[in-house]
Protein backbone atom coordinates (compact mmCIF):
# COMPACT_ATOMS: atom_id res chain seq x y z
CA UNK A 1 0.00 0.00 0.00
CA UNK A 2 1.21 3.27 -0.57
CA UNK A 3 -0.63 6.76 0.87
CA UNK A 4 1.74 9.84 1.20
CA UNK A 5 0.34 12.78 2.75
CA UNK A 6 2.22 16.25 1.94
CA UNK A 7 1.53 19.68 3.88
CA UNK A 8 2.55 23.01 3.90
CA UNK A 9 2.01 26.07 6.07
CA UNK A 10 3.29 29.28 7.19
CA UNK A 11 3.06 30.83 10.36
CA UNK A 12 -0.34 31.86 11.39
CA UNK A 13 -1.98 30.04 8.35
CA UNK A 14 -3.56 27.15 8.03
CA UNK A 15 -1.86 23.95 6.64
CA UNK A 16 -2.74 22.42 3.47
CA UNK A 17 -2.37 19.29 1.86
CA UNK A 18 -2.18 17.00 -0.70
CA UNK A 19 -2.00 12.94 -1.09
CA UNK A 20 0.20 11.14 -3.46
CA UNK A 21 -1.07 7.87 -4.41
CA UNK A 22 -3.90 5.99 -2.78
CA UNK A 23 -2.75 1.50 -2.88
CA UNK A 24 -4.09 -1.42 -1.42
CA UNK A 25 -3.41 -4.95 -1.08
CA UNK A 26 -4.86 -7.92 -1.33
CA UNK A 27 -4.79 -10.11 1.56
CA UNK A 28 -4.75 -13.47 0.31
CA UNK A 29 -3.74 -14.92 4.37
CA UNK A 30 -7.31 -14.21 5.19
CA UNK A 31 -10.38 -16.14 4.54
CA UNK A 32 -12.19 -14.84 0.53
CA UNK A 33 -8.72 -13.05 0.20
CA UNK A 34 -10.22 -9.42 1.30
CA UNK A 35 -8.54 -6.00 0.60
CA UNK A 36 -6.08 -4.32 3.40
CA UNK A 37 -6.33 -0.20 2.19
CA UNK A 38 -4.67 2.55 4.12
CA UNK A 39 -6.26 3.29 7.30
CA UNK A 40 -7.83 6.99 7.21
CA UNK A 41 -8.90 7.64 11.23
CA UNK A 42 -5.77 9.77 11.73
CA UNK A 43 -6.50 11.86 9.12
CA UNK A 44 -9.97 12.41 10.28
CA UNK A 45 -8.38 13.03 14.27
CA UNK A 46 -6.20 15.22 12.37
CA UNK A 47 -8.62 17.36 10.62
CA UNK A 48 -6.74 16.74 7.25
CA UNK A 49 -8.24 16.43 4.06
CA UNK A 50 -6.29 16.94 1.04
CA UNK A 51 -7.03 19.13 -2.00
CA UNK A 52 -6.21 16.47 -4.65
CA UNK A 53 -4.47 13.12 -4.53
CA UNK A 54 -1.71 12.86 -7.06
CA UNK A 55 -1.00 9.49 -9.20
CA UNK A 56 2.51 8.62 -9.42
CA UNK A 57 1.92 5.45 -12.11
CA UNK A 58 -0.97 2.90 -12.07
CA UNK A 59 -0.31 -0.66 -10.20
CA UNK A 60 -2.54 -1.95 -7.85
CA UNK A 61 -0.26 -0.85 -4.60
CA UNK A 62 -0.32 2.75 -5.89
CA UNK A 63 -4.12 3.60 -7.03
CA UNK A 64 -6.01 0.28 -6.11
CA UNK A 65 -7.51 2.12 -2.20
CA UNK A 66 -8.76 5.65 -4.68
CA UNK A 67 -12.35 4.16 -5.83
CA UNK A 68 -12.69 3.07 -1.62
CA UNK A 69 -10.79 6.25 -0.28
CA UNK A 70 -11.59 8.65 -2.74
CA UNK A 71 -14.99 9.67 -1.58
CA UNK A 72 -14.27 10.84 1.82
CA UNK A 73 -12.44 13.27 0.32
CA UNK A 74 -14.25 14.36 -3.88
CA UNK A 75 -11.14 15.82 -4.40
CA UNK A 76 -9.52 16.41 -7.71
CA UNK A 77 -7.95 13.39 -8.56
CA UNK A 78 -4.30 13.83 -11.52
CA UNK A 79 -2.76 10.84 -13.30
CA UNK A 80 -1.27 10.04 -16.37
CA UNK A 81 -3.45 8.78 -19.49
CA UNK A 82 -2.55 5.05 -18.68
CA UNK A 83 -3.23 4.94 -14.79
CA UNK A 84 -6.42 7.57 -15.40
CA UNK A 85 -7.65 4.87 -17.89
CA UNK A 86 -7.63 2.25 -15.17
CA UNK A 87 -8.41 4.95 -12.31
CA UNK A 88 -12.24 5.09 -14.68
CA UNK A 89 -12.16 1.40 -14.80
CA UNK A 90 -12.13 1.01 -11.39
CA UNK A 91 -14.75 3.83 -10.31
CA UNK A 92 -17.02 3.19 -13.03
CA UNK A 93 -17.26 -0.93 -11.46
CA UNK A 94 -17.64 0.66 -7.94
CA UNK A 95 -20.59 3.31 -9.82
CA UNK A 96 -18.87 6.06 -9.15
CA UNK A 97 -18.86 9.34 -11.29
CA UNK A 98 -15.31 9.73 -12.82
CA UNK A 99 -15.59 13.52 -13.33
CA UNK A 100 -12.57 13.93 -10.49
CA UNK A 101 -10.19 12.35 -12.90
CA UNK A 102 -8.13 14.65 -14.49
CA UNK A 103 -4.78 13.62 -17.18
CA UNK A 104 -2.08 15.23 -17.06
CA UNK A 105 0.62 13.85 -19.18
CA UNK A 106 4.63 12.91 -18.06
CA UNK A 107 6.62 16.29 -18.08
CA UNK A 108 3.81 18.62 -17.02
CA UNK A 109 3.13 20.80 -14.40
CA UNK A 110 0.03 21.15 -11.89
CA UNK A 111 -0.73 24.41 -8.95
CA UNK A 112 -3.00 23.19 -6.27
CA UNK A 113 -3.12 25.54 -3.29
CA UNK A 114 0.84 26.56 -2.15
CA UNK A 115 1.87 23.56 -4.30
CA UNK A 116 3.25 23.19 -7.43
CA UNK A 117 4.33 19.75 -8.57
CA UNK A 118 6.01 18.77 -11.99
CA UNK A 119 5.44 14.92 -13.54
CA UNK A 120 9.05 13.62 -14.32
CA UNK A 121 9.19 10.57 -16.17
CA UNK A 122 11.45 7.36 -15.45
CA UNK A 123 11.36 3.90 -15.93
CA UNK A 124 9.72 1.18 -14.32
CA UNK A 125 8.08 -1.84 -14.95
CA UNK A 126 4.65 -0.03 -15.90
CA UNK A 127 4.81 2.88 -18.91
CA UNK A 128 3.99 6.54 -18.12
CA UNK A 129 5.49 6.03 -14.19
CA UNK A 130 6.64 9.19 -12.57
CA UNK A 131 8.65 11.20 -10.19
CA UNK A 132 6.93 14.21 -8.62
CA UNK A 133 9.07 17.42 -7.80
CA UNK A 134 6.69 19.01 -5.24
CA UNK A 135 7.35 23.15 -4.61
CA UNK A 136 6.17 24.71 -1.68
CA UNK A 137 7.51 27.99 -0.08
CA UNK A 138 11.29 27.28 -0.50
CA UNK A 139 11.09 24.11 -0.16
CA UNK A 140 11.40 21.59 -2.77
CA UNK A 141 11.00 18.08 -2.68
CA UNK A 142 11.64 15.04 -4.89
CA UNK A 143 8.79 11.92 -4.41
CA UNK A 144 10.26 9.60 -6.18
CA UNK A 145 7.54 6.83 -6.90
CA UNK A 146 8.43 3.22 -8.03
CA UNK A 147 11.93 3.62 -10.83
CA UNK A 148 14.83 1.67 -12.33
CA UNK A 149 17.29 2.92 -14.51
CA UNK A 150 16.45 0.85 -17.68
CA UNK A 151 18.48 1.73 -20.97
CA UNK A 152 15.96 -0.22 -23.00
CA UNK A 153 12.68 -0.22 -21.60
CA UNK A 154 10.85 -1.47 -24.77
CA UNK A 155 7.89 0.88 -23.81
CA UNK A 156 8.66 4.72 -23.33
CA UNK A 157 12.23 6.00 -23.46
CA UNK A 158 14.77 5.82 -21.18
CA UNK A 159 15.20 8.20 -18.05
CA UNK A 160 16.54 11.59 -19.25
CA UNK A 161 19.72 12.59 -17.23
CA UNK A 162 19.34 16.26 -18.12
CA UNK A 163 15.68 16.32 -17.18
CA UNK A 164 17.18 15.57 -13.11
CA UNK A 165 20.24 17.23 -13.24
CA UNK A 166 18.07 20.27 -14.27
CA UNK A 167 16.22 20.04 -11.03
CA UNK A 168 19.01 19.39 -8.34
CA UNK A 169 19.75 20.51 -5.93
CA UNK A 170 16.62 19.30 -4.09
CA UNK A 171 16.25 19.90 -0.44
CA UNK A 172 14.59 16.24 0.02
CA UNK A 173 14.68 12.95 -1.79
CA UNK A 174 11.47 10.20 -0.95
CA UNK A 175 13.37 7.67 -2.48
CA UNK A 176 12.60 3.77 -3.45
CA UNK A 177 14.12 1.68 -0.95
CA UNK A 178 12.95 -2.08 -2.81
CA UNK A 179 16.48 -2.87 -3.96
CA UNK A 180 19.19 -0.97 -2.01
CA UNK A 181 20.81 -3.82 -0.70
CA UNK A 182 21.36 -5.26 -3.77
CA UNK A 183 25.01 -4.36 -5.57
CA UNK A 184 25.07 -3.43 -9.10
CA UNK A 185 22.30 -2.62 -11.47
CA UNK A 186 18.43 -3.95 -12.19
CA UNK A 187 18.58 -6.17 -15.25
CA UNK A 188 16.65 -4.02 -18.62
CA UNK A 189 13.36 -5.57 -20.00
CA UNK A 190 15.08 -5.58 -23.23
CA UNK A 191 17.89 -8.31 -21.78
CA UNK A 192 14.23 -9.84 -20.35
CA UNK A 193 12.77 -9.82 -23.97
CA UNK A 194 15.32 -11.54 -25.55
CA UNK A 195 15.73 -14.22 -22.78
CA UNK A 196 12.04 -14.56 -23.73
CA UNK A 197 12.35 -15.02 -27.36
CA UNK A 198 15.19 -17.88 -26.88
CA UNK A 199 13.43 -19.88 -24.11
CA UNK A 200 9.72 -19.69 -25.95
CA UNK A 201 11.40 -21.06 -29.31
CA UNK A 202 12.90 -23.86 -27.80
CA UNK A 203 9.29 -24.95 -25.78
CA UNK A 204 7.60 -27.77 -27.68
CA UNK A 205 4.35 -27.87 -26.02
CA UNK A 206 1.61 -25.36 -25.09
CA UNK A 207 3.32 -22.24 -23.19
CA UNK A 208 1.36 -20.50 -20.30
CA UNK A 209 3.80 -17.56 -19.50
CA UNK A 210 2.43 -15.67 -15.84
CA UNK A 211 3.27 -12.49 -15.33
CA UNK A 212 1.87 -9.27 -13.79
CA UNK A 213 -1.05 -7.83 -15.91
CA UNK A 214 1.04 -4.64 -15.55
CA UNK A 215 3.98 -4.93 -16.98
CA UNK A 216 3.25 -4.11 -20.29
CA UNK A 217 6.55 -3.98 -21.44
CA UNK A 218 7.00 -7.99 -20.33
CA UNK A 219 3.47 -8.34 -22.10
CA UNK A 220 4.89 -7.01 -25.46
CA UNK A 221 7.79 -8.92 -25.19
CA UNK A 222 5.88 -12.48 -24.70
CA UNK A 223 3.66 -11.10 -27.70
CA UNK A 224 6.31 -10.61 -29.83
CA UNK A 225 8.10 -13.77 -28.63
CA UNK A 226 5.03 -15.89 -29.78
CA UNK A 227 4.50 -14.37 -33.10
CA UNK A 228 8.49 -15.00 -34.23
CA UNK A 229 7.89 -18.72 -32.55
CA UNK A 230 4.71 -19.29 -34.85
CA UNK A 231 2.65 -19.04 -32.00
CA UNK A 232 -1.04 -17.59 -31.30
CA UNK A 233 -1.72 -15.53 -28.55
CA UNK A 234 -4.47 -15.82 -25.88
CA UNK A 235 -4.67 -13.70 -22.48
CA UNK A 236 -6.26 -15.25 -19.30
CA UNK A 237 -7.53 -13.37 -16.64
CA UNK A 238 -9.79 -10.11 -16.39
CA UNK A 239 -7.23 -7.27 -14.92
CA UNK A 240 -4.93 -8.97 -17.67
CA UNK A 241 -7.80 -8.44 -20.64
CA UNK A 242 -8.47 -4.80 -19.26
CA UNK A 243 -5.09 -4.04 -19.12
CA UNK A 244 -4.44 -4.55 -22.31
CA UNK A 245 -7.43 -3.20 -23.85
CA UNK A 246 -6.42 0.03 -21.99
CA UNK A 247 -3.06 0.07 -23.17
CA UNK A 248 -4.07 -0.65 -26.77
CA UNK A 249 -6.32 2.08 -26.54
CA UNK A 250 -3.19 4.71 -25.92
CA UNK A 251 -1.28 3.20 -28.60
CA UNK A 252 1.33 1.12 -26.56
CA UNK A 253 0.54 -2.34 -28.47
CA UNK A 254 0.43 -1.59 -31.82
CA UNK A 255 2.56 -4.03 -32.51
CA UNK A 256 0.50 -6.52 -30.31
CA UNK A 257 -0.10 -9.58 -32.21
CA UNK A 258 -4.14 -10.90 -32.82
CA UNK A 259 -5.82 -12.24 -30.17
CA UNK A 260 -7.23 -15.32 -30.49
CA UNK A 261 -10.34 -15.91 -27.74
CA UNK A 262 -10.13 -19.07 -25.01
CA UNK A 263 -12.95 -20.77 -26.18
CA UNK A 264 -10.91 -21.29 -29.55
CA UNK A 265 -7.65 -22.88 -27.51
CA UNK A 266 -8.64 -26.05 -27.74
CA UNK A 267 -8.66 -26.44 -32.01
CA UNK A 268 -5.26 -25.33 -32.25
CA UNK A 269 -2.13 -27.83 -32.11
CA UNK A 270 -0.30 -27.45 -29.24
CA UNK A 271 2.66 -26.35 -30.33
CA UNK A 272 0.88 -23.41 -31.75
CA UNK A 273 -0.80 -21.89 -28.30
CA UNK A 274 0.50 -19.35 -25.84
CA UNK A 275 -1.43 -17.87 -23.19
CA UNK A 276 -0.33 -14.82 -21.08
CA UNK A 277 -1.99 -15.56 -17.79
CA UNK A 278 -2.21 -13.88 -14.39
CA UNK A 279 -1.92 -15.58 -11.33
CA UNK A 280 1.83 -15.68 -10.30
CA UNK A 281 1.31 -15.51 -6.81
CA UNK A 282 -0.30 -18.29 -6.40
CA UNK A 283 -4.33 -16.33 -5.94
CA UNK A 284 -6.98 -18.95 -5.79
CA UNK A 285 -9.01 -17.37 -8.31
CA UNK A 286 -6.73 -16.18 -10.73
CA UNK A 287 -6.37 -18.03 -14.08
CA UNK A 288 -3.11 -20.26 -13.78
CA UNK A 289 -4.47 -21.65 -10.21
CA UNK A 290 -7.89 -22.83 -12.29
CA UNK A 291 -5.48 -24.33 -14.79
CA UNK A 292 -3.47 -25.57 -12.13
CA UNK A 293 -6.55 -27.76 -10.55
CA UNK A 294 -7.88 -28.57 -13.99
CA UNK A 295 -10.33 -26.48 -13.99
CA UNK A 296 -10.57 -24.14 -16.49
CA UNK A 297 -13.12 -24.55 -19.00
CA UNK A 298 -11.00 -23.12 -22.08
CA UNK A 299 -8.02 -26.17 -21.47
CA UNK A 300 -6.07 -28.71 -19.80
CA UNK A 301 -2.31 -28.64 -19.05
CA UNK A 302 -0.24 -32.00 -19.33
CA UNK A 303 3.04 -33.44 -19.85
CA UNK A 304 5.07 -31.56 -22.49
CA UNK A 305 3.11 -28.17 -21.68
CA UNK A 306 5.29 -25.70 -20.15
CA UNK A 307 4.34 -22.55 -17.56
CA UNK A 308 7.05 -19.69 -17.32
CA UNK A 309 6.82 -17.60 -14.24
CA UNK A 310 7.79 -14.20 -16.00
CA UNK A 311 7.64 -12.71 -12.01
CA UNK A 312 8.96 -12.24 -8.47
CA UNK A 313 7.20 -14.06 -5.32
CA UNK A 314 5.75 -10.89 -3.15
CA UNK A 315 7.33 -11.68 0.28
CA UNK A 316 4.58 -13.47 2.19
CA UNK A 317 3.08 -15.43 -0.94
CA UNK A 318 5.67 -18.37 -0.91
CA UNK A 319 3.23 -20.44 0.28
CA UNK A 320 0.62 -20.03 -2.15
CA UNK A 321 3.14 -19.89 -4.99
CA UNK A 322 4.45 -23.57 -3.79
CA UNK A 323 1.33 -24.91 -4.06
CA UNK A 324 0.09 -23.23 -6.77
CA UNK A 325 3.66 -24.56 -8.37
CA UNK A 326 3.14 -28.29 -7.17
CA UNK A 327 -0.55 -28.46 -9.00
CA UNK A 328 1.27 -27.77 -11.88
CA UNK A 329 3.76 -30.31 -11.67
CA UNK A 330 1.47 -32.91 -10.72
CA UNK A 331 0.03 -32.62 -14.64
CA UNK A 332 3.19 -33.10 -15.86
CA UNK A 333 3.81 -29.45 -17.00
CA UNK A 334 7.86 -28.04 -17.14
CA UNK A 335 8.16 -25.41 -14.78
CA UNK A 336 10.29 -21.94 -15.30
CA UNK A 337 10.79 -19.89 -12.43
CA UNK A 338 12.99 -17.28 -10.83
CA UNK A 339 15.22 -19.59 -9.52
CA UNK A 340 16.13 -22.04 -11.85
CA UNK A 341 15.68 -19.19 -14.91
CA UNK A 342 16.27 -15.56 -13.25
CA UNK A 343 17.29 -13.93 -16.68
CA UNK A 344 13.28 -14.48 -17.43
CA UNK A 345 12.66 -11.66 -15.43
CA UNK A 346 13.81 -8.30 -13.89
CA UNK A 347 13.10 -6.38 -11.02
CA UNK A 348 11.47 -2.71 -11.50
CA UNK A 349 13.38 -1.14 -8.86
CA UNK A 350 16.88 0.33 -8.06
CA UNK A 351 19.87 -1.27 -7.37
CA UNK A 352 22.56 -0.03 -5.49
CA UNK A 353 24.70 0.91 -8.87
CA UNK A 354 21.52 3.19 -10.12
CA UNK A 355 20.89 5.09 -6.54
CA UNK A 356 24.37 6.10 -6.67
CA UNK A 357 23.79 7.60 -10.10
CA UNK A 358 20.70 9.03 -9.58
CA UNK A 359 21.53 11.06 -6.70
CA UNK A 360 24.46 12.16 -8.37
CA UNK A 361 22.29 13.70 -11.01
CA UNK A 362 19.51 15.33 -8.13
CA UNK A 363 21.67 15.63 -5.64
CA UNK A 364 19.86 15.60 -2.51
CA UNK A 365 20.16 17.29 0.45
CA UNK A 366 18.64 14.80 2.66
CA UNK A 367 17.24 11.26 2.20
CA UNK A 368 13.79 9.89 3.58
CA UNK A 369 14.14 5.78 2.19
CA UNK A 370 10.47 4.75 1.70
CA UNK A 371 9.21 1.03 0.67
CA UNK A 372 10.24 -2.25 1.23
CA UNK A 373 11.11 -3.67 5.04
CA UNK A 374 13.28 -2.14 7.51
CA UNK A 375 16.93 -3.77 6.31
CA UNK A 376 16.20 -2.00 2.96
CA UNK A 377 15.36 1.27 4.02
CA UNK A 378 19.23 0.93 6.54
CA UNK A 379 21.15 -0.25 3.34
CA UNK A 380 19.37 2.89 1.65
CA UNK A 381 19.83 5.40 4.51
CA UNK A 382 24.09 4.48 4.41
CA UNK A 383 24.44 4.61 0.77
CA UNK A 384 22.73 8.04 1.07
CA UNK A 385 24.98 8.62 3.78
CA UNK A 386 28.31 7.39 2.06
CA UNK A 387 27.13 10.30 -0.32
CA UNK A 388 27.38 13.05 2.24
CA UNK A 389 23.79 12.72 2.01
CA UNK A 390 21.66 13.58 5.34
CA UNK A 391 19.20 10.11 6.32
CA UNK A 392 18.76 10.51 9.94
CA UNK A 393 15.21 8.57 10.36
CA UNK A 394 13.71 5.10 8.66
CA UNK A 395 9.96 6.09 8.75
CA UNK A 396 6.91 4.11 9.94
CA UNK A 397 3.58 4.01 8.58
CA UNK A 398 1.58 6.81 10.21
CA UNK A 399 4.79 8.78 11.19
CA UNK A 400 4.25 12.66 11.11
CA UNK A 401 7.74 14.07 9.44
CA UNK A 402 8.81 17.79 9.73
CA UNK A 403 11.06 19.33 6.99
CA UNK A 404 12.34 22.79 7.54
CA UNK A 405 15.58 24.28 8.16
CA UNK A 406 16.77 22.29 10.77
CA UNK A 407 16.55 19.28 8.37
CA UNK A 408 14.00 16.24 9.11
CA UNK A 409 12.57 15.35 12.72
CA UNK A 410 9.80 13.29 13.64
CA UNK A 411 7.34 15.13 15.46
CA UNK A 412 4.12 12.58 16.17
CA UNK A 413 4.19 8.88 15.51
CA UNK A 414 0.63 7.65 14.64
CA UNK A 415 -0.82 4.09 15.16
CA UNK A 416 -1.92 2.75 11.70
CA UNK A 417 -4.17 -0.44 12.84
CA UNK A 418 -5.16 -2.55 9.42
CA UNK A 419 -7.93 -1.75 7.42
CA UNK A 420 -9.55 -4.62 6.43
CA UNK A 421 -12.55 -4.40 3.83
CA UNK A 422 -14.05 -7.00 1.40
CA UNK A 423 -13.60 -7.14 -2.23
CA UNK A 424 -17.70 -6.95 -2.47
CA UNK A 425 -17.94 -4.25 0.34
CA UNK A 426 -21.46 -2.72 0.82
CA UNK A 427 -21.28 0.16 -0.87
CA UNK A 428 -23.70 3.18 -2.01
CA UNK A 429 -25.08 3.26 -6.12
CA UNK A 430 -24.63 6.16 -8.07
CA UNK A 431 -27.38 8.28 -9.19
CA UNK A 432 -29.88 7.21 -12.70
CA UNK A 433 -27.43 7.70 -15.66
CA UNK A 434 -24.15 8.38 -13.92
CA UNK A 435 -25.36 11.74 -12.44
CA UNK A 436 -24.01 12.95 -8.78
CA UNK A 437 -25.47 11.10 -6.72
CA UNK A 438 -28.14 14.01 -5.28
CA UNK A 439 -30.36 14.42 -2.12
CA UNK A 440 -30.97 11.04 -1.06
CA UNK A 441 -34.16 10.13 0.85
CA UNK A 442 -33.25 7.69 3.64
CA UNK A 443 -31.20 4.09 2.78
CA UNK A 444 -32.00 0.83 1.47
CA UNK A 445 -29.87 -1.54 2.04
CA UNK A 446 -30.07 -5.31 0.49
CA UNK A 447 -28.01 -8.34 0.68
CA UNK A 448 -28.70 -11.02 -2.10
CA UNK A 449 -26.74 -14.49 -2.47
CA UNK A 450 -26.28 -15.72 -5.88
CA UNK A 451 -24.64 -18.42 -7.99
CA UNK A 452 -24.31 -18.94 -11.70
CA UNK A 453 -26.38 -20.70 -13.49
CA UNK A 454 -23.66 -22.38 -16.09
CA UNK A 455 -25.40 -20.78 -18.91
CA UNK A 456 -24.45 -17.61 -19.13
CA UNK A 457 -26.81 -16.32 -16.02
CA UNK A 458 -26.87 -16.24 -12.46
CA UNK A 459 -29.84 -17.40 -9.69
CA UNK A 460 -30.93 -16.50 -6.15
CA UNK A 461 -29.97 -18.77 -3.68
CA UNK A 462 -32.02 -18.41 -0.22
CA UNK A 463 -33.69 -15.87 1.20
CA UNK A 464 -33.38 -12.22 0.04
CA UNK A 465 -32.17 -9.91 2.86
CA UNK A 466 -33.91 -6.59 1.92
CA UNK A 467 -33.91 -3.58 4.73
CA UNK A 468 -35.98 -0.59 3.66
CA UNK A 469 -36.81 0.59 6.94
CA UNK A 470 -35.58 4.05 6.28
CA UNK A 471 -36.92 4.66 2.70
CA UNK A 472 -40.30 4.65 1.15
CA UNK A 473 -42.34 1.08 1.51
CA UNK A 474 -42.42 -1.37 -1.12
CA UNK A 475 -43.97 -4.03 -2.33
CA UNK A 476 -41.25 -6.91 -1.62
CA UNK A 477 -43.21 -9.63 -3.32
CA UNK A 478 -42.87 -7.44 -6.54
CA UNK A 479 -39.30 -6.31 -6.10
CA UNK A 480 -38.32 -10.00 -5.70
CA UNK A 481 -40.02 -11.23 -8.60
CA UNK A 482 -38.28 -8.80 -11.10
CA UNK A 483 -34.84 -9.49 -9.19
CA UNK A 484 -35.13 -13.28 -9.81
CA UNK A 485 -35.92 -12.42 -13.90
CA UNK A 486 -33.05 -9.46 -14.35
CA UNK A 487 -30.43 -11.95 -12.56
CA UNK A 488 -31.43 -14.72 -15.05
CA UNK A 489 -30.68 -12.65 -18.02
CA UNK A 490 -27.61 -10.82 -16.68
CA UNK A 491 -24.17 -11.93 -18.07
CA UNK A 492 -20.76 -11.78 -16.20
CA UNK A 493 -17.88 -14.32 -15.32
CA UNK A 494 -17.46 -12.49 -11.65
CA UNK A 495 -19.48 -11.16 -9.04
CA UNK A 496 -18.31 -7.59 -10.03
CA UNK A 497 -18.85 -7.80 -13.64
CA UNK A 498 -22.26 -9.37 -12.26
CA UNK A 499 -22.88 -5.92 -9.67
CA UNK A 500 -21.85 -3.84 -12.83
CA UNK A 501 -24.46 -4.88 -14.72
CA UNK A 502 -27.00 -5.07 -11.59
CA UNK A 503 -26.57 -1.66 -10.21
CA UNK A 504 -27.91 0.86 -13.02
CA UNK A 505 -31.03 -1.82 -13.44
CA UNK A 506 -31.73 -1.48 -9.75
CA UNK A 507 -31.85 2.32 -9.39
CA UNK A 508 -34.04 2.45 -12.68
CA UNK A 509 -36.76 0.07 -10.82
CA UNK A 510 -36.23 1.59 -7.78
CA UNK A 511 -36.87 4.98 -9.25
CA UNK A 512 -39.60 3.89 -11.10
CA UNK A 513 -41.63 2.45 -8.07
CA UNK A 514 -40.66 5.31 -5.05
CA UNK A 515 -41.54 8.29 -4.96
CA UNK A 516 -38.04 9.11 -3.36
CA UNK A 517 -35.23 7.23 -3.91
CA UNK A 518 -33.26 6.29 -1.36
CA UNK A 519 -28.91 6.16 -0.83
CA UNK A 520 -29.35 2.13 -2.06
CA UNK A 521 -26.87 -0.04 -0.36
CA UNK A 522 -25.92 -3.53 -2.08
CA UNK A 523 -24.00 -6.42 -1.12
CA UNK A 524 -23.53 -9.73 -3.79
CA UNK A 525 -22.14 -12.84 -1.98
CA UNK A 526 -21.60 -16.06 -4.17
CA UNK A 527 -22.64 -19.41 -2.66
CA UNK A 528 -22.90 -23.09 -3.94
CA UNK A 529 -25.62 -23.99 -5.47
CA UNK A 530 -26.95 -27.17 -3.00
CA UNK A 531 -26.89 -30.37 -4.83
CA UNK A 532 -29.95 -32.69 -5.07
CA UNK A 533 -29.26 -34.82 -2.11
CA UNK A 534 -28.86 -31.81 -0.35
CA UNK A 535 -32.32 -30.65 -1.18
CA UNK A 536 -33.54 -34.35 -0.83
Amino acid sequence: MNLSLYGYGERDHEEEWVAVDCGMMIRQDLPDSPLQVPNLDTLTTLGIRPRGLIITHGHEDHIGAAAWLWPTWGCPIWATPLAAGLLRAKFIERGLATDAIRVIEPGEALETGPFTLRYLPLTHSIPESCALLLAAGEHRVLHTGDWKLDPEPLIGKPISASTFRAIAPVDLVIGDSTNAPMPGHSRSEGEVARALEHTIARCEGRVIVSCFASNLARVLAIGRAARRSGRRVSLMGRSMERMVAVARGLGYLDDFPPLVPTSDLGYLPPNEVLVIATGSQGEPRAALSRLARGRHHAMELGAGDSVIFSAKAIPGNELMIERLKSGLKRLGATLLDEFSHPELHASGHPAQEELHTFYGWVKPRHLLPVHGEPRHQQAHRELAESLGIQAPLSPLNGDMIRLDAEGLTRVARHPQPPCIISQNAVAPLPGLAGDSPGPRHGSLYLAVSVTATGEGGWTRIGRLMLDASQASPIDEEAFTDWLDGTLESLVGDTLAELRLALQPRLVGWFADHLRRLPEIHLQILAVEAPSTSELG
